[in-house]
């Protein structure tokens, strides 16, 4: 029975996420901003619908067949930021305890392939495809995404947002 229920809630956490976004993204509290984020594991095309390959990266384009359910949601995050890094920026991600253990583990069972980062700001779009090179232990996780800096900012804007909501 706490299966059901837990899967309820994440299918509840999702519809709510859809609604909030569907008018733009503007629907959380006052008038802020609510974005998601997805991480999607790379597996192999077996044929069924439990799997689809996705386009990242507008300007150098690369497929990657993923899982169409996310292992790891803006459900699990504790905050998200914008780092200035050498010749650009990037998003950093802090999970809670949970999702830190999530990310642990498909990090270290899925060395080598690449986690599909999607997320929906007012538009839905599939931000990177890093690949796991290591073990995560720490919950964090800092990608360069496929976005211009002020969408990078709504997007940690929105994250943070609905992260304060669902604390």
């Amino acid at each position: 029975m706490r299966i059901g229920l837990r899967l309820f809630n994440t299918y509840l956490l999702f519809a709510l996420a859809m609604l909030l976004c569907s008018t733009g993204c503007k629907s959380l509290g006052k008038k802020k901003e609510a974005s998601t984020i997805r991480l999607h594991l790379e597996v192999g095309a077996d044929g069924t619908d439990r799997n689809s390959r996705v386009l990242i990266n507008r300007d150098n384009p690369i497929f990657v067949n993923v899982e169409k359910d996310p292992f790891l949601t803006e459900h699990y995050l504790k905050s998200a930021s914008v780092l200035d890094v050498m010749g650009g920026f990037a998003i950093f991600l802090q999970f809670d305890q949970k999702g830190t253990w999530l990310l642990e583990q498909y990090s270290t069972a899925n060395k080598g392939r690449r986690v599909a980062i999607g997320s929906q700001f007012g538009e839905t779009r599939w931000l990177a495809a890093p690949v796991f090179t290591k073990r995560i232990t720490d919950g964090t996780l800092v990608f360069t995404p496929d976005a211009t800096r002020a969408e990078a900012d709504r997007i940690v804007l929105g994250l943070n947002n609905v992260a304060k909501e669902l604390q």
